[in-house]
């Protein structure tokens, strides 16, 4: 290899290295996720060898009855009750299970109770997320609008 080739080479792996890094993190759900029903906006990061969701976004983040943030008024443990939703993890041991899933527990703010769930990577801008208590199950579909 001359030295005009080893540079040529250098300089080619400095270009595409980041591309690929990037289309690697991309087959991932690394991102902000919008919840199907368009109320709440969901970051979604690694956490270890697992899966971090918070809440970061709230279409209606003051609560109209009292005028004050959104507040996780429906947990039953009331140390937990008077928490802000914006900041709330809602999954934290979300776990590789297949290519393209993952699965563990999430909280659900609307109800207070915490779901056996899993999440797919759909597409490169969709995910199913999905909750079962037993044998029932429900999911929705969420919406990428940022990594």
């Amino acid at each position: 290899m001359t030295a005009r080739t080893a540079l040529v080479a250098a300089a080619l792996l400095a270009v595409l290295a980041p591309a690929v890094a990037n289309a690697q993190s991309a087959s991932g759900p690394q991102g902000t996720w919008l919840t199907q029903a368009g109320d709440a906006k969901v970051r979604i990061k690694s956490c270890g060898a697992a899966l971090c969701g918070t809440i970061v976004w709230l279409k209606q983040p003051i609560d109209p009855n009292t005028g004050k943030p959104q507040i996780d008024d429906k947990n039953p443990d009331p140390a937990r009750a008077s928490r802000p939703v914006i900041g709330l993890q809602i999954f934290g041991d979300m776990r590789p299970v297949s290519q393209g899933k993952w699965s563990g527990h999430i909280y659900n703010a609307d109800d207070g109770k915490t779901y056996e769930s899993s999440i797919s990577h759909t597409g490169p801008t969709t995910l199913k997320v999905e909750g079962c208590v037993g044998a029932l199950c429900g999911g929705e579909a969420w919406t990428l609008t940022g990594r």
